[in-house]
């Protein structure tokens, strides 16, 4: 699409009447009021010149346009889109609400596998989705024609493409509130992505939660956001909810901000952005980036709510963030912890606005041994202190509860599984009822497959159920590993993936493989050595540890590390037969490369 480019969609102002928060029954709903405004949005390049701008009564006008010649492809069939930061994704999206079809984004982001790699994810995601469609921008084009081949698809081709199809003489009907709205891949961190199935209620009683409750909008709000469009904090947080509450949003490619992260906050600064949400590793990358002479050039004294969510948050992380960011006006009392997934279409709980990250301290001994989160007993030197993040109450109209393993409902303080019924729920798994009844029951209740516990009303996440390691009877979690590797100043955030393997004695054994950037044999087994000694001090066990070239660990589409990729890779490495056996130096026995150790 050529833009026109007539200044930035601005911040909208009221007259008199206040914006509506996302209260509809459907998505085409909610863009038809925001089309009244004059909000919209704004996309940035690397640059940090503006590219294209999409004002909603824009957005409106070419979604319906599309949507006559999308109608005929049939209601409720997929349509897949390769989700780039960029108008032409957000017309098909809308296209596809206003013509009845179900649209699923998918991943633009090519992997550290490369070419083939990508490729290969798109046609398995084209063909679990059962897609009869496929649009992609032309920067893509040619990844997505190449993973379309064989595949019984009516068209796969970019936005002009699609307007060459006939268009019927008449609107399609309005989407019913039972209608799919989208088909959501999760982020397959611990298994192959699943298309969680999102109707057009699940998501605006999601919509209307979160801006309604979880934080208050208020008249000069206006967001910054690089999240992908195809993650659920990018799509239903950003994408749909600036819609659903007629505010106006400045872009920055995802690809653009990992590549100079610094954009992120020059646009905040610049445009006065209040509000902007990020995982964990978003904040530290960009901290970690930032010069003396940047921090002086920026004023982030409007950002009034820094959302960070989508992983496991640590605290200390967050702290380190703030005071770097405070000279430039940063509040810390603007970070706001959540906690949500792609199966209830985005939220469950929100931290309470304006309060900051607020931690509680536990004895991570007690917790592994018994499950109970309790506080260390004071001038016990043997009880760890470990802190989780205060997650909040869960928005209303979510009943959560903590269950222990024989399905029990547990009381406060005690850990267990997390699981939650709501309207913002997911029907199930497409084209998967197998998984589907795995995590869903027939009464509505969603299996999150996260651990936690209640205190006091609030909930705090202390890791996936699939992703715990279990050794010698004690309960850890594979991202405390991670974090203890990212403290040695050799080791950057998300750089380090923990798992266990079974060893010859069938035990289970904890492996920690880090990336590095160092090659001189001598300091690479110093480090080694030091992990070794803070993972036996911190949790008392004996840790392989792999130190492999970056770019070799595994991440999912939506950036987060692959813990069963990178034990599934660790395997192979070392060979698929191989028995795991342990001297006095615990050594990993595996192929030699010139970065590679472990001790």
């Amino acid at each position: 699409m050529e833009a026109t480019l007539l200044g930035a969609v601005p911040t909208p102002t009221i007259s008199g009447i206040p914006l509506r928060s996302a209260v509809f029954s459907t998505l085409t709903e909610a863009l038809d009021y925001a089309a009244t405004g004059e909000s919209g949005f704004n996309y940035y390049d690397g640059r940090d010149k503006l590219s294209a701008v999409l004002p909603y009564r824009e957005l409106r006008r070419r979604a319906l346009e599309m949507s006559r010649r999308l109608a005929p492809i049939g209601r409720g069939q997929r349509l897949a889109l390769v989700a780039h930061t960029h108008p032409d994704f957000a017309v098909m999206f809308y296209a596809c609400q206003y013509a009845g079809l179900v649209p699923v984004p998918l991943p633009a982001a090519v992997h550290l596998g490369g070419r083939d790699a990508y490729v290969r994810h798109l046609r398995q995601l084209m063909r679990d989705c059962q897609a009869v469609a496929a649009f992609a921008p032309s920067e893509f084009i040619g990844f997505l024609n190449e993973a379309s081949q064989g595949l019984p698809l009516t068209l796969s081709g970019t936005f002009e493409d699609f307007m060459q199809l006939d268009a019927q003489a008449d609107l399609p009907p309005a989407p019913l509130p039972t209608d799919l709205a989208y088909l959501q891949y999760t982020s397959g961190s611990t298994r192959f992505p699943r298309g969680t199935m999102i109707t057009q209620a699940a998501v605006m009683a999601n919509l209307s939660a979160i801006f309604n409750h979880g934080f208050t909008l208020t008249v000069n709000d206006r967001f910054c956001s690089w999240l992908p469009h195809y993650h659920d904090m990018g799509l239903v947080g950003i994408v749909l909810g600036c819609v659903a509450t007629q505010r106006t949003v400045d872009y920055l490619p995802t690809r653009e901000f990992a590549m100079r992260p610094r954009l992120w906050l020059k646009v905040i600064s610049r445009n006065r952005c209040t509000i902007s949400f990020s995982p964990p590793f978003g904040y530290t990358l960009c901290a970690r980036r930032l010069r003396p002479a940047d921090i002086e050039s920026l004023d982030l004294s409007s950002w009034r709510v820094a959302g960070v969510g989508a992983e496991m948050i640590h605290p200390g992380s967050l702290q380190q963030v703030a005071e770097i960011l405070a000279p430039a006006g940063f509040d810390e009392r603007a970070f706001l912890p959540c906690y949500g997934m792609a199966e209830c279409s985005l939220a469950v709980s929100f931290a309470p606005v304006g309060s900051g990250p607020h931690a509680d301290i536990i004895d991570i001994d007690r917790l592994s041994r018994t499950g109970e989160a309790r506080p260390p007993i004071e001038g016990e030197a043997a009880m760890k202190g470990k802190a989780f993040i205060n997650c909040g109450r869960p928005l209303p109209g979510f009943e959560v509860e903590v269950r222990g393993d024989r399905g029990h409902v547990l009381p406060d303080r005690r850990c267990g599984t997390v699981y939650l019924r709501s309207a913002s729920v997911m029907s199930g798994y497409f084209g998967n009822p197998e998984a589907s009844h795995e995590v869903l029951s027939d009464d509505g209740w969603l299996n999150t497959g996260d651990l936690g516990y209640f205190a006091d009303g609030s909930l705090f996440i202390t890791g996936r159920a699939k992703d715990l390691m279990i050794i010698k009877g004690r309960n850890i979690w594979p991202q405390d590993l991670e974090y203890l590797a990212e403290q040695q100043p050799e080791v950057r955030p998300t750089d380090a993936s923990a798992f266990t393997i079974t060893d010859a004695n069938e035990s289970e054994t904890a492996v920690l493989v880090v990336q590095v950037r160092e090659t001189d044999p001598v300091k690479l087994a110093s480090l080694s050595v030091r992990l070794k000694q803070s993972i036996h001090a911190e949790f008392g066990i004996h840790c392989l540890i792999e130190l492999v070239p970056p770019h070799t660990l595994p991440r999912t589409s939506s950036g987060k590390l692959s813990r069963s990729m990178a034990r599934s890779d660790f395997l192979k490495r070392c060979g698929e037969e191989q028995q795991f056996g342990f001297g006095k130096d615990d050594a990993c026995i595996s192929p030699p490369t010139p970065v590679s150790t472990a001790t």
